[in-house]
């Protein structure tokens, strides 16, 4: 009885996000990040309305404009009728483990908009920089019919990279005087981009950005029809080159889709996600039946040179095996 009550209260929570409902997104979205025992139920209400939304990854170095790019895409995006879900990936705070930079402060001229959505998440430790709960967060927003979701990363490390994973589209932003081509291939991120857009266009420099990035993507091989990504150049400040930037996008996911891309994306993102979960229960397994001790004493062995990893990893596993049986 306590399980159809509960299985009832997900199903009403998620027809109040799919109705528009801010406070449902908002909750759902809590329910992800918190880890709640509501998730798998949360998980499986969403499945069938996901799939819709366009999931647009932002990324690039601290100081290119990403805050401003975003605020000025949903902008345009809502100019064309277009609903608008923006996850922001924020630093964590050491103290609360709670998003440090606040970009819904930094959004605020969106904040009366009710077909905006907008939410600072807390990278919390995550190496890659994307907090682990991202893409079920996504899948809330896309759940909840927004046309657009809209993923910024911190700006930072293997975040820069890490969001193409994530996202339909990945928009790498760079600035004049942030550093050169050849800095910012060593970085990886001419490897992930499908759109380039070089923001302060009207400061020094712009022109000479875009040619380095040009003359770079040239030396990609490419097959015939394949995607030739576009280089482009905003003000985001002022929303300057800003409408090209959604053609773009907008014919970029005509191309995904048109050519398979699309579907490939997403089943690796799927992937990901799966493989991610089965290691995350594995682990909790792990501490339920008490095998850290056991580890500490299997990593003592291998230090001491009385065992090797993998053979230490095989006693691990059989170990669970047995406990599970």
């Amino acid at each position: 009885m306590k399980g159809s009550r509960r299985a009832e209260s997900v199903s009403d929570l998620v027809a109040s996000a799919r109705a528009g409902q801010a406070r449902a997104v908002a909750r759902l979205i809590s329910l992800v990040e918190d880890e709640s025992p509501l998730l798998r139920e949360v998980t499986a209400a969403l499945a069938p309305h996901t799939g819709r939304a366009h999931v647009i990854g932002l990324t690039g170095s601290p100081g290119v404009g990403k805050s401003t790019s975003t605020s000025a895409l949903i902008r345009a995006f809502r100019e064309q009728g277009r609903r608008v879900g923006v996850l922001a990936i924020d630093p964590s705070s050491p103290f609360s483990g709670g998003a440090l930079l606040g970009d819904r402060v930094r959004m605020g001229d969106h904040a009366t908009d009710e077909g905006v959505f907008i939410r600072s998440m807390a990278a919390r430790g995550h190496l890659g920089g994307l907090s682990w709960s991202t893409p079920q967060a996504m899948r809330v927003l896309d759940a909840a019919g927004f046309d657009v979701v809209l993923v910024e990363t911190v700006g930072v490390g293997q975040s820069e990279v890490e969001v193409a994973g994530l996202a339909d589209t990945t928009v790498v932003l760079l600035a004049p005087g942030m550093g050169d081509g050849i800095q910012a291939a060593k970085a990886g991120i001419l490897e992930i981009g499908d759109v380039y857009v070089v923001n302060k266009a009207d400061r020094d420099g712009a022109p000479q950005v875009a040619r380095e990035l040009r003359a770079m993507l040239n030396f990609a091989e490419r097959s015939e029809g394949e995607w030739r990504q576009p280089i482009l150049k905003t003000v985001a400040q002022t929303g300057d080159g800003v409408s090209d930037v959604v053609a773009a996008l907008d014919e970029h996911r005509a191309w995904l889709a048109s050519s398979g891309t699309l579907a490939h994306r997403r089943a690796r993102r799927a992937r990901a996600e799966i493989e991610a979960i089965a290691v995350a229960s594995l682990r909790r397994r792990w501490t339920e039946v008490g095998e850290h001790d056991q580890l500490d004493a299997l990593a003592t062995a291998v230090v001491d040179g009385q065992s090797d990893s993998y053979a230490a990893a095989d006693v691990l596993l059989d170990s669970l095996d047995h406990h599970v049986g």
